[in-house]
């Protein structure tokens, strides 16, 4: 099987529409992991991902065997934008499924490449069903983002450009994975040529569809995905880069939202190019990977995968950056509501540099502040601050991993409500289009009364809304229905402690 596809690699055909992308040095990356960092840069490509390479191999392999005039595939991303920007080469019309979420930038990028659009959905598991069933009844042919053999060769392409560029010994290749076709075809021309190198593997931890895959043997599909980086947001491994790339990954790292927010930055700091958050996957894995390694001077390769990045994302990513690199800590601390007690605390912290403040009189005794606090030496200038609030009587909570609190609460800091019965706090996610506030106030039963509602647009295909609903405790296990049925995808607050000293 490994010969087999190493042939495909080879005789695949991407250079009529693509380019070979430099693997350039990260200077800055480098001095600061004490390793030899490389970018592998596809989000240079004419369509800013590396989808290109795969769409046109897969579309080009179809052009030899039968007469192709048409195409048809399901995407809201860069595989869209590569199947339209391939068949337009090619001289074919192409039609386009997307998501009804789909931001209109993605939409109005992939139509001025020729495509035809339509809408379909609200996820891309229902805009892909659409799609292939009217592919198969149409009889056109379906280009899958992944699960394609020709799709798995042009991609792997990569891989041969990066052995032909460095030449010299690598010690690891950093793939960002989502249905896998990148890591597949990269993973079978390394290890046949470069066995000893290292291929690894890069998720979100909330969308870790490979790695549930590989630790139990078999394609897992995950109940939901985080869709903060889209561009790997997808449920179940898919069928044909499962079987290939399972026995040849030496391993998968996943990592957070914060992470992928500083890893853009790091992009940015050696390139001044933004790369989309499923386009920095893999340097966050690679700089994971390298602090357990210190020291130890390696060369590593990370892809830069894509840019295709919203430009009011920017503003998410700049607020979850320092929190990614350890530079920032939020907290909640408790102060005496008297005159000289935020004196006290700048006291406290000395000459560390307050970064965010909220607070409003909320009982006579005490007091609850929200505060960022900037940290230029890590966990252990953290530790000492952590000391010095303590020993002077301040209680403090700590709030840098507690995802509501990032997300909604440091917004909402305020007085606090007179006592409210039955009230639950749940955290939502709509999906971003006109109507999908009210159609979920409609549905709602009218004996819950809505307590509290905050939402932030961050620039992706669902909102995150943070909702507050007195529900009475015998109504509890019917609201849970309702919710399962409706689809919305939530989880219970109630118990978060930044709820208590913040809302409740």
């Amino acid at each position: 099987m490994p010969n087999k596809y190493l042939t495909k690699i080879l005789n695949a055909r991407v250079y009529d529409v693509a380019v070979e992308t430099p693997l350039q040095i990260a200077l800055r990356l480098s001095k600061r992991l004490d390793h030899r960092v490389f970018l592998k840069r596809e989000d240079l490509q004419p369509v800013f991902s590396f989808k290109l390479r795969g769409a046109y191999n897969r579309i080009f392999q179809l052009s030899r065997t039968m007469r192709l005039e048409s195409v048809i595939s399901a995407s809201a991303g860069n595989h869209a934008q590569g199947v339209a920007y391939a068949a337009r080469k090619m001289g074919i019309k192409s039609l386009i499924f997307m998501p009804r979420t789909t931001p209109p930038i993605k939409i109005d990028a992939v139509k001025a490449l020729g495509a035809k659009t339509e809408l379909h959905g609200d996820s891309y598991d229902e805009t892909y069903e659409y799609a292939h069933e009217l592919a198969n009844q149409e009889n056109i042919p379906f280009i899958h983002p992944y699960d394609d053999p020709d799709v798995i060769a042009g991609q792997g392409t990569i891989a041969a450009e990066i052995l032909r560029q460095y030449p010299d010994d690598l010690h690891a290749v950093f793939i960002p994975v989502g249905g896998g076709g990148l890591i597949a075809g990269m993973a079978v021309y390394i290890k046949m040529l470069k066995p000893q190198i290292k291929v690894i593997g890069v998720e979100p931890k909330d969308a870790a569809c490979f790695k549930a895959a590989i630790d139990s043997g078999r394609r897992i599909k995950l109940h939901k995905v985080g869709l903060f980086a889209d561009g790997v947001a997808v449920r179940q491994a898919g069928k044909e880069p499962f079987r290939i790339a399972k026995d040849l990954i030496d391993d998968i790292i996943t990592v957070d939202t914060d992470e992928i927010c500083a890893a853009i930055k790091d992009v940015f700091e050696d390139t001044r190019s933004i790369a989309e958050p499923a386009g920095a996957l893999a340097v966050a894995g690679l700089k994971q990977y390298a602090q357990q390694y210190s020291g130890a001077g390696r060369t590593l390769v990370a892809i830069i995968s894509g840019a295709n990045m919203n430009f009011d994302r920017l503003r998410h990513v700049s607020e979850r950056a320092e929190l990614g690199e350890q530079r920032e800590m939020l907290m909640a601390v408790e102060i005496p509501e008297k005159p000289g007690s935020f004196r006290m605390f700048c006291r406290a912290l000395g000459k560390l540099s307050i970064t965010e403040f909220n607070y409003r009189f909320s009982d006579i005794d005490k007091a609850y502040i929200f505060a960022g606090v900037e940290l230029t030496q890590g966990i252990h200038q953290q530790q000492e601050m952590f000391s010095r609030l303590t020993t002077r009587g301040f209680k403090v909570l700590d709030v840098t991993d507690n995802e509501m609190a990032k997300l909604h609460i440091r917004y909402m800091v305020g007085g606090h409500p007179p006592p409210l019965v039955n009230e639950r706090l749940l955290r939502l996610e709509f999906p971003e289009r006109p109507g999908a506030l009210l159609a979920f106030l409609e549905i709602l039963h009218p004996d819950w009364n809505i307590s509290l509602f905050h939402y932030r647009n961050h620039g992706a295909a669902y909102g995150r809304v943070l909702v507050g609903l007195q529900i009475p405790d015998q109504a509890w296990a019917r609201f849970k229905r309702f919710l399962q049925k409706s689809g919305y995808q939530y989880q219970d607050e109630t118990d978060n402690p930044a709820y208590d000293l913040f809302l409740r």
